[in-house]
């Protein structure tokens, strides 16, 4: 692109903010009470009866719109393409909430029926996801342990430990809905913006090592009891390599075997997908040979493998949940909620800015909490959507949520009618399918070096993240993940990086300092830039930065002056200094100079009323009387970056500008937010020392102030470079 050099002259006059209202008519606005939003809110009229329809029933919108010609073969193929995928993922992702494989159907059905209706997104394939099922199936662990006794709750009386195990599962899944329903009604979709790119990336890499781990039992044929908590992850390892030696080799090399079947199939889809129509469903043919083989060759009796057994036919009626469960997994089905709609909203935006539609945040909550309800009640568990899945479920031609409806249907179909047809299927097949679909997650180690270079705090995020997540379980990591992101926001914001500004000559830019090789710094001024809110944690910090800036504590010079004054005074009356017809020791003074009494009350801190003369305070000072040097006259403070400061900050900054006032500095700030103004002028920030003529519109208007002003006055009376006498041109 080439480099755009075109020239412009602008004139006008230099503005502070008070000039500059004076020459523009301002326009104040009224904002709207509480009440009048709440008025607002509660009014009900045709039209907002529509949009409220519209915006509860989005398939309305999309339906009114939709091409059959066009859309319903793509839509037909891709429901199919897509059903064949969520069989099987089901029955896989199943085992990871450790419950029986059929119940992996019923989450691939019951959820997306409810979907269909309330969903914004029309591409996102609704059902299990790996990531949840391996939350819920830590809580099922831990309250129906595989060997164990279960929690003494009495709504298990009278269950066997699968029916336990379910009921724990959809209890937990209804609470999650509740969660996301009533944050959806609440209206906080926005709470997803918490959990940043990085932080997801993390966690999500973190829980697919989780996934690898618990699956390693189907492959290697061990029987490993679940355990839940901090540090599992170790446990399930030792207890495993506990029992190498006694690895099923048939499950094995079966599993090996099916992992680079698949791993092929896979990356050939990849590299061919804009020459195939649909995607080869490589899944649902290697689990239709190994259930031939396993059948033909009785598996299950001549080599001890674990099979999937009695498959449920039809659907059972609805259960109530468990209050118990309840009470002792609500904090559990928080983040079960947050990290199944976060991962949602993330996949279906990508699509939504592919497809150019929109999605809305809150009503995907809504929509996600009522299909995890429903679902729950029966029997199914959480539900949220998986990457490989709903990628199939665009590739191969869907437009809208038919396709995730047909797929439903062909999951139904399996639970009604064919379910008897996987019995025979080695469960070591379904964890060999579970860990080759983590290839894309645990692909995401690539990032790693990337972040290092481009952003360490992201790179501490993601690695914190991770290692929280796969240590500590995914709720506690969770939340580790979230304070480790949130103390580096807090840093940054807390030390920001503030930089000095100089001009680059010929221009009316002003860049940092260190940035430019020609650059131009007036003498006797310095800009200080603040690229961050000024609030209650940073106050400190900003006024650290600016001693550095203008070289010298500015309280601590006041202080000396005085000290200095009082000593002066001394001298004077001691008559250690030689008075003479023109003033003491031949130094020029007046008494009712009209100067020297503004300068009086300009520094009231200062007491020189018993001084004819103003004293120069950067020369050479007798009796050995030492006071820092200020080096400076302006300081131009640019807060185009501070979009708010609070009551604390506010007492701070004003504490700070009138120490530098009485110093003899003149402070102007630029570029400063009208809301911020406003909010100055209704906390009284301005006396008889800070005005609000020290407001500029811009840098450079500040600057010329600041040159104009102490250019035009030229110092006589110097005598020793003691003393010395401002008159006016």
């Amino acid at each position: 692109m080439a480099t755009l050099r075109k020239d412009y002259v602008v004139a006008r006059r230099v503005y502070s903010e008070d000039s500059f209202d004076e020459d523009h008519e301002k326009v104040y606005r009224v904002h709207k009470t509480i009440l009048d939003h709440v008025r607002g809110y509660l009014t009900c009229d045709s039209k907002r009866v529509k949009n409220t329809a519209l915006s509860f029933l989005p398939i309305i919108g999309w339906m009114k719109i939709y091409r059959i010609k066009e859309w319903l073969l793509g839509d037909v193929v891709s429901g199919i393409s897509t059903g064949l995928v969520a069989i099987m993922q089901g029955l896989a992702f199943a085992m990871l909430a450790s419950l029986p494989p059929s119940y992996g159907l019923y989450a691939a059905f019951f959820p997306m029926l409810i979907y269909f209706f309330l969903g914004t997104s029309r591409h996102i394939s609704v059902g299990p996801f790996p990531v949840l099922s391996l939350m819920v199936g830590s809580v099922v662990d831990r309250l129906v342990p595989v060997g164990g006794s279960p929690a003494n709750f009495t709504s298990f009386e009278g269950l066997e430990p699968d029916e336990q195990r379910v009921l724990v599962a959809s209890s937990v899944t209804f609470l999650m809905g509740i969660f996301q329903l009533a944050m959806g009604l609440l209206q906080v979709g926005f709470i997803v913006v918490y959990l940043s790119d990085t932080l997801v990336s993390g966690f999500t890499t973190a829980a697919a090592i989780q996934i690898l781990v618990s699956q390693l039992k189907f492959v290697l044929g061990l029987v490993v009891p679940g355990y839940s908590g901090p540090f599992a992850i170790i446990r399930t390892l030792e207890n495993i390599f506990g029992q190498i030696t006694s690895t099923n080799i048939c499950d094995l090399v079966m599993s090996i075997l099916i992992m680079v079947v698949v791993f092929i199939v896979k990356e050939l889809n990849d590299r061919y997908r804009a020459k195939l129509p649909v995607p080869i469903p490589i899944e649902v043919m290697v689990t239709v040979v190994a259930c031939g083989v396993s059948y033909a060759c009785n598996f299950e009796e001549r080599y001890g493998i674990d099979v999937v057994g009695n498959m449920t036919s039809g659907y059972q009626p609805p259960i109530t949940p468990s209050v118990e469960v309840w009470q002792d997994s609500a904090v559990d089905a928080f983040p079960i909620a947050i990290v199944g709609f976060a991962v949602a909203f993330s996949v279906a935006k990508v699509y939504a800015i592919k497809h150019d539609y929109t999605i809305d945040g809150n009503q995907e909550l809504i929509a996600f909490g009522v299909s995890n309800i429903f679902g729950a009640s029966f029997k199914a568990f959480a539900a949220s959507t998986a990457l490989s899945r709903t990628a199939v479920q665009e590739s191969s031609g869907g437009k809208t949520q038919i396709a995730g409806l047909l797929s439903a249907m062909m999951a139904m179909i399996v639970t009604v009618a064919l379910g008897f047809l996987l019995e025979p299927l080695p469960r070591s097949v379904l964890g060999a399918l579970v860990i080759i679909n983590l290839k894309g997650m645990l692909m995401q180690f690539r990032e790693i070096p990337y972040l290092w270079r481009r952003d360490k705090t992201e790179c501490v995020v993601w690695v914190g993240t991770c290692l929280g997540a796969t240590l500590l379980g995914l709720d506690i990591g969770l939340a580790v993940g979230l304070g480790v992101e949130l103390l580096t926001v807090v840093f940054r914001i807390q030390f920001p990086m503030c930089s000095v500004l100089a001009n680059l000559p010929g221009t009316d830019l002003y860049r940092n300092r260190k940035d430019y090789l020609h650059i131009l710094e007036p003498n006797g001024v310095k800009i200080l830039k603040m690229p961050s809110p000024i609030f209650f944690a940073n106050i400190e910090f900003f006024r650290e930065k600016l001693e550095q800036a203008i070289g010298c504590n500015p309280l601590r010079v006041l202080r000396k002056r005085n000290k200095a004054i009082r000593q002066i005074k001394k001298l004077v009356k001691n008559n250690e200094i030689p008075i003479t017809e023109k003033g003491f020791g031949g130094f020029l003074y007046q008494t009712n100079d009209e100067s020297d009494m503004n300068m009086e009350e300009f520094d009231r801190p200062i007491d020189q009323k018993d001084l004819p003369f103003q004293i120069n305070w950067n020369a050479d000072l007798p009796g050995n009387i030492s006071v820092p040097r200020v080096d400076i006259h302006s300081l131009i403070l640019d807060f185009s970056a501070v979009s708010f400061l609070d009551i604390s900050a506010l007492k701070g900054l004003k504490t700070t500008l009138k120490e530098l006032i009485r110093i003899d500095v003149d402070v102007y700030i630029v570029s400063c937010d009208v809301n911020i103004l406003e909010k100055l002028h209704s906390c009284m920030f301005f006396d008889d020392e800070i005005q609000s003529s020290m407001f500029f519109v811009t840098i450079h208007d500040a600057m010329l102030h600041a040159l104009e002003k102490h250019g035009r006055n030229k110092h006589k009376g110097w005598v020793n470079g003691l003393y010395r006498k401002y008159c006016e041109n």
